[in-house]
């Protein structure tokens, strides 16, 4: 349980990185990993909903995508209200 967290807290990070490059965000590297790790459980949540309606993208690769674009999401709604 606790390395499933501590996995889900890295993989964030990650996601909050790449999301950062994607993104050309001017914020700080300790905040894009932030809002990726914030952006990684919108897109877990985006990816459950969309799995419900019939839309299902499965393993690393459909986590990697929907962690992505909700750090990416995150990313682009602290842009909008934090300037």
């Amino acid at each position: 349980m606790i390395i499933r967290i501590i996995v889900n807290i890295v993989l964030g990070a990650l996601y909050g990185w790449i999301a950062g490059k994607i993104m050309k965000s001017s914020g700080s590297l300790l905040r894009n990993i932030i809002l990726g790790i914030v952006g990684s459980f919108v897109g877990g949540i985006i990816a459950a909903i969309l799995g419900a309606i019939g839309l299902s993208i499965g393993g690393w690769i459909g986590s990697l995508i929907f962690g992505v674009a909700g750090a990416c999401l995150c990313i682009w709604l602290a842009r909008k209200f934090l300037k």
